[in-house]
């Protein structure tokens, strides 16, 4: 069966999101004076040039280069098997100059680049390649999340060196809108709120989001915001961003949470669901 052409085109989009946030990373790479690159960022553990490496790392697997087994001993931060394979792509690259880290993301990501405007992805449901398809990803996640991945950790190099920036593009409006796509598992799983629980996200510069828990105990979309929602969170696109991916805790008066507060601050301090 053939794939509706609006599939190709979206899967496209992404591959144009993901492409023009490489430039962005890189682009600001680039600026950023030698000392700048060994500033600690909110991901415990990793500097600015291990946020580098990591990219480089991740982008290089995408364009078809072999991983790199090598030993990371035991740093606090590596709690998981994954995360044990993403050191060992930043370690492996412990001694590469960051003009090396640049060159290896740029050229990495222009040969995907390119094979993937050579023969573009059609089916959504495809497995991903390589490691991504093991990990059971379909085409669609793989591209969906690369615009994600690449620009979060632009702001975090951004945050750690004082810079900021680009928060108001395409993939930083895409990110948070696929970010708030979770609301429903933070509030149904990992907060346990009960059946009927109805919450509205509002994300400044986006449309409000909204979902209820069902009777089954899980998330569910509303296609319209409810008027009295149990409780109503409204924030910044950073604010959220940084609270989506685990970064750090907001300042105060960052979040509004208007009715049920208690609720609304478990829900606040459940928002990470970035790995």
């Amino acid at each position: 069966m053939s794939q509706a052409p609006h599939d190709a085109e979206q899967l496209i989009g992404y591959v144009e999101l993901w492409w023009q946030a490489v430039d962005d990373l890189t682009t600001l790479l680039e600026q950023l004076p030698d000392e700048e690159w060994s500033t600690p960022t909110d991901l415990p553990g990793w500097d600015v040039k291990a946020v580098a490496a990591h990219a480089a790392h991740l982008e290089s697997l995408l364009a078809g280069a072999p991983h790199h087994e090598v030993e990371i001993g035991e740093p606090d931060h590596v709690r998981s098997p994954m995360g044990a394979f993403t050191e060992q792509g930043v370690v492996a690259r412990r001694d590469r100059s960051p003009d090396e880290l640049i060159n290896e993301i740029r050229s990495s990501a222009t040969t995907r680049h390119t094979a993937l405007l050579t023969d573009p992805p059609t089916d959504p449901t495809a497995s991903a390649p390589r490691l991504f398809g093991m990990l059971g990803w379909s085409t669609e996640k793989l591209l969906r999340n690369r615009p994600l991945d690449i620009w979060m950790h632009e702001q975090d190099l951004r945050r750690a060196v004082g810079r900021p920036g680009n928060l108001d593009g395409p993939a930083g409006i895409h990110s948070a809108d696929y970010l708030a796509e979770s609301l429903g598992f933070v509030v149904a799983k990992k907060v346990g709120a009960p059946a009927g629980t109805t919450v509205v996200l509002e994300i400044e510069g986006h449309a409000p989001y909204a979902c209820t828990v069902n009777d089954r105990g899980r998330g569910e979309q509303l296609p319209e915001p409810p008027v009295d929602p149990i409780v109503r969170l409204a924030m910044s696109r950073a604010c959220f961003i940084e609270l989506a991916g685990g970064r750090r805790a907001p300042e105060n008066d960052a979040v509004r949470i208007d009715g049920d507060l208690s609720l609304g601050q478990r829900i606040v301090a459940g928002l990470a669901v970035t790995p």
